[in-house]
């Protein structure tokens, strides 16, 4: 895919789909227009004569004016998408990471990232409004001059008395340049996926290679090019479990990719082929765990038929027993977005999907990454030697040679570089590298009741049956006008108002004016009518129009920007300060849905709406005016017909209310189902649910459309009660000019005009003002201003410029919650730990390690004493404090940009440092052949990194806490890379750096000088890990 792919989905369905949808509106103008063009033309011909054609003369020269306008004006807002889909890429990306930037205290260089790409984007948006001006102004003068010159030439010589494209193109744009998989590409025609008399059933690669992109010029620019390369045959044994090891970056999860066919393929001989037979299944389980925002069971069913007995031995063999009776809803609690309610258990989901499916083919990812060792063993017990797979063919990729051993029938081996070294049974193929050591201390007895989750624990946190959806109305409209106004709103209104009422006033005295110059002709001859006084005037009236209405949109236009700056600025801003509970609370799509649709609307639908209200109000307060001059009878009239309009407007803004937010509702499951299936695109193709996917997006759809239907009806309702109403307003007022009072022909004509206008602008202006109170995009961003946010930094926070010069830790009665009416996670925690000491956290899955790690970077509610180099960290800023410890997390997450970036994001150190890290990291060591696959400072990486592996991500991360030079570092190992990661911590780490290890498998932190033993959030052991009672440990660990 290309740069900035996902910014422009979220734009396509946010924003363009719906400006096709709308664009059918104007589509009845092609009838309208050439019939009222024809009507008019035949009017002013029985009036006027020729003279008409000379006006009509007019307007057609000047017609390419407005044409070559609009020209630009596509032009210009196509430049101005492209810079909205970077922003939306941007925001996406940090919405994604948000976590990590908290973690690292870099809500100002994202805040700077995102005003940057905001700067660009306003730039364009400030073009395409004066092109608007210009073209509102072209508009309202064509008219004009062709008056003018019509009636020149009546007196003088005869002397008698289009949006919706753009969003069309861009959607066609983005379907013909996506790349496809070559089973979807029609034109792939030169290889067969599978070769001709090779048995059906066989899975199995023959001389072939596989790459993440078709395009060359694609692959090698980022500088990340890696290609699979099968160059014998490999076949794969059915019915027996089938392993796959390596080093990291070896190719192993590119394997499984290239077998599903989620890479491009390439025939290295005539007789290539690539099976994986799908008749009877395929189910798969990604190494970073795909969860979709529904209830636990409908996630390991996926739309399979519902088997009690299955069913829970899939859930006794997963270990998810205990975790399912933590909650109040059991296998019916909603997972949330992302599976945010269940981070301790959602790799078991994933792979409790696989085992339940009828899939005859299993394809699991590295399942056991993610799992303390006592999980792991239970696991690959009662899962991998038992009923669940016997007769089923497992293609699975892990590290943990030691259960492999006991498990596998079939080994294939990953050499360098994405070529496979070996394959064979398992006894042939890893004896050069078993480690004995490992098999002591991986491998015992497995208790029945491995798996102790802590209720209190973050996968308990929020866990609710339902999410929680704000609902409350606020009024806005204050936040809108004190943006437009700046720093002196009243000013600015005062002036802009009175721009729009002058220019307003002034066409109003060209139409009386108009009326006037034919009087003349009735009281006077036609020598004593000075003909060049008029003219003068009623092109003096034209400028002066032109300047009133120029300056004051001039004016709004400034006024809109500063809103649509400070508005965004604040959103951002509020998001990024605000606390971890609420963003484990809060979809990231609802999220992207305030940046993205809310902000689009303020940027143009509402700044419109307003003109319009303001421009209505004006124009009706001066038409109302001039009826009350020459008919002051319908003063009355006219009043009623306000309370009317007013009372009917009132209905169809409470009607309207309960609609608007049905199909704010409705929209925002449309987002998520969306953006769930992008980030799930190979789970679902793998088990054949595409069709089941798309029918639940059709269902989000028809729910928005029912309810967008109904708006449209309301807006029909209120529409033909009140051109009804103005109707008979009109039609009253004619009826009195005509028979009741005498006027002249002119000043009659002109009440008319303004009656008219009266009715239609009246009631119009309820409309808009409905329209614009019942927006509920700015109250949900009012919504968001207002959340939960971490505390301000202060003066008083920041601490002496030589701190830290020490990793000393010492924590004193620590207790902490996820909320401050929650319960404890954790309890009375007590230590000391000196500076440059190592100190492994161990625990079983729930027992309290990453809340543990939360409360030290005051990412939770804490009670207790906390001190960092002997200052009280509840003392610090948070961005100071977070900015001076390093946290590796087991599956990092990376900045999208260079390799560079991801290192330094302050640009603070020169490339020789940045080198050096990554070779102090051990992450050179991965590559054994430069050019082919190699990591370069200036080697691109996706957002999140999802362009590397996670054993790449970590070494990268590693890296960085090396370059931040931190004297705390937390470590949240992974098998994966283990051995690199150790060894580079021994060599690279100064002496004063104090290191925590979160471990999940005792022998990474056997090396330790001391160990802290967690269970249900207290500290049962705290000691030096001896070689004596490591034997005890592994027994009861």
């Amino acid at each position: 895919m290309k740069r900035n792919v996902i910014g422009r989905l979220n734009n396509l369905i946010t924003v363009d789909v719906l400006v096709v949808s709308t664009a059918g509106d104007f589509l009845s103008l092609l009838l309208v227009v050439p019939l009222q063009t024809t009507l008019a033309i035949w009017l002013l011909h029985s009036i006027l004569g020729w003279s008409a054609y000379v006006g009509l003369a007019a307007m057609i020269i000047l017609y390419p004016v407005p044409g070559y306008i609009t020209s630009v004006s596509a032009g210009v807002r196509r430049e101005k998408m492209k810079k909205t889909d970077a922003r939306v890429q941007t925001i996406t990306e940090t919405m994604q990471i948000l976590r990590m930037i908290k973690l690292f205290g870099w809500e100002s260089l994202a805040a700077d990232n995102v005003s940057h790409k905001r700067t660009e984007e306003l730039e364009y948006i400030k073009r395409y409004k004066f092109i608007y001006l210009i073209s509102h102004l072209v508009n309202w003068i064509i008219p004009l001059l062709t008056m003018l010159t019509t009636f020149a030439t009546y007196t003088v010589i005869m002397k008698q008395n289009l949006t919706g494209k753009i969003s069309l193109d861009r959607i066609c744009e983005f379907l013909h340049t996506l790349e496809l998989l070559d089973r979807f590409a029609a034109h792939k025609s030169d290889s067969t996926l599978t070769a001709c008399g090779i048995a059906p059933n066989m899975i199995g690669i023959r001389k072939a290679a596989f790459t993440w992109s078709g395009r060359d010029e694609e692959s090698t620019s980022a500088g990340l090019g890696f290609t699979l390369y099968i160059e014998n045959e490999l076949v794969l044994k059915q019915g027996q479990i089938n392993v796959i090891l390596g080093p990291t970056a070896s190719g192993k999860t590119s394997l499984l990719m290239a077998l599903l066919g989620e890479m491009h393929y390439t025939a290295l001989s005539p007789d290539s082929f690539v099976n994986l037979p799908r008749a009877r299944g395929i189910a798969y389980a990604a190494q970073e765990s795909w969860i979709q925002s529904t209830t636990i069971r409908e996630n390991i069913l996926f739309n399979s038929p519902y088997d009690e007995s299955r069913y829970r031995e899939v859930i006794h063999g997963c270990a998810l027993d205990r975790d399912l009776n933590l909650f109040e809803a059991g296998d019916s609690t909603e997972v949330g977005e992302r599976g945010i309610t269940l981070r301790a258990t959602q790799a078991r989901i994933t792979l409790a999907r696989a085992l339940y499916s009828s899939a005859e083919t299993l394809l699991l990812d590295d399942v056991f990454a993610a799992l303390d060792v006592h999980t792991a063993r239970w696991i690959a017990e009662k899962c991998f030697s038992g009923t669940l797979v016997q007769g089923r063919t497992v293609i699975l990729v892990t590290h943990n040679v030691a259960l492999a051993i006991r498990m596998a029938q079939f080994v294939i081996k990953m050499g360098p570089n994405g070529r496979i070294e070996s394959f064979g049974p398992m006894d042939e193929a890893v004896t050069e590298d078993a480690d004995p050591s490992q098999p002591a201390q991986d491998i015992g007895h497995t208790e029945p009741h491995v798996v102790h989750c802590d209720p209190d624990e973050p996968g308990a946190e929020g866990r609710t049956s339902k999410l929680i959806v704000d609902g409350r109305l606020r009024s806005t409209v204050k936040l809108y006008l004190s943006a437009f106004g700046g720093t002196k709103p009243y000013l600015f209104w005062v002036v802009c108002f009175g721009a729009f009422f002058l220019g307003d006033l002034t066409i109003t005295t060209q139409s009386w004016f108009l009326g006037y110059w034919a009087r003349q002709y009735e009281e006077r001859g036609r020598g004593e009518v000075n003909i060049p006084f008029y003219l003068g005037t009623y092109s003096a009236l034209l400028i002066l129009l032109v300047a009133f209405y120029g300056s004051g949109f001039l004016t709004y236009v400034y006024g809109s920007l500063r809103a649509s700056h400070k508005i965004h600025e604040n959103l951002i801003s509020s998001i990024l300060k605000t606390t971890f509970r609420w963003l484990d609370r809060t979809p990231t799509s609802r999220i992207l849905a305030r940046c993205t649709e809310d902000i689009d609307k303020v940027d143009g639908q509402l700044v419109f709406y307003l003109w319009y209200l303001i421009e209505e109000t004006t124009m009706m307060s001066i038409r109302f005016g001039a009826i009350l001059i020459f008919s002051p009878l319908f003063a009355t009239p006219g009043a009623v017909l306000t309370w009317l309009g007013g009372w009917c407007g009132q209905l169809y803004m409470k009607a309207q209310l309960c609609v608007k937010r049905e199909m704010s509702n409705a929209n925002a499951p449309v987002l998520g189902h969306f953006a769930t299936t992008i980030s799930g695109l190979t789970s679902i193709r793998a088990y054949a649910a595409e069709n089941a996917f798309r029918q639940e997006l059709f269902r989000c759809i028809d729910r928005y459309v029912r309810a967008s239907l109904s708006y449209y009806e309301l807006a029909r309702w209120v529409s033909v009660r009140l051109d009804a109403l103005g109707g008979l307003f009109a039609a009253s007022l004619a009826a009195y000019m005509v028979y009741g009072r005498q006027l002249g022909a002119s000043n009659t004509g002109f009440s008319l005009a303004m009656a008219v206008e009266f009715s239609r602008m009246i009631l119009w202006w309820i409309r808009i003002f409905n329209v614009f109170e019942l927006n509920g995009h700015l109250e949900r961003i009012q919504q968001y201003l207002t959340i939960e946010h971490e505390p301000e930094p202060s003066k008083t926070g920041n601490p002496p410029a030589y701190w830290p010069s020490s990793g000393a830790l010492r924590v004193e009665q620590l207790s902490a919650r996820y909320s401050s009416d929650g319960p404890l996670v954790l309890r009375d925690i007590s230590f000391e730990v000196k500076s440059g000491e190592h100190v492994g956290i161990v625990g079983r899955t729930g027992s309290g390690k990453s809340s543990l790690v939360l409360a030290l970077l005051r990412c939770i509610v804490t009670e207790g004493h906390v001190s960092y180099d002997g200052i009280q960290t509840d003392t610090i800023n948070l961005d100071i404090l977070r900015s001076k410890v390093t946290v590796i997390p087991q599956v990092p997450e990376l900045l999208s940009g260079s390799l560079r970036r991801n290192l330094d994001p302050f640009e603070q150190y020169d490339d020789a440092v940045l080198n050096d890290a990554l070779r102090s990291a051990g992450l050179f060591s991965l590559q054994s052949e430069p050019g082919t696959g190699s990591l370069s400072l200036d080697s691109q990486t996706s957002s999140g990194g999802s362009n590397l592996s996670v054993g790449q991500r970590q070494i990268i991360a590693l890296a960085r806490a090396l370059v931040r030079e931190s004297k705390i570092l937390i470590l949240d190992e992974d098998y994966e890379t283990d051995a690199v990661i150790q060894r580079s911590l021994r060599n690279g780490l100064g002496k004063d750096v104090t290191l925590l290890t979160i471990a999940h498998r005792l022998r990474t932190v056997m090396d330790a000088d001391k160990l802290l033993i967690l269970d249900a959030g207290r500290i049962v052991s705290w000691f030096t890990p001896l070689r004596s009672q490591a034997n005890y440990l592994t027994c009861s660990y």
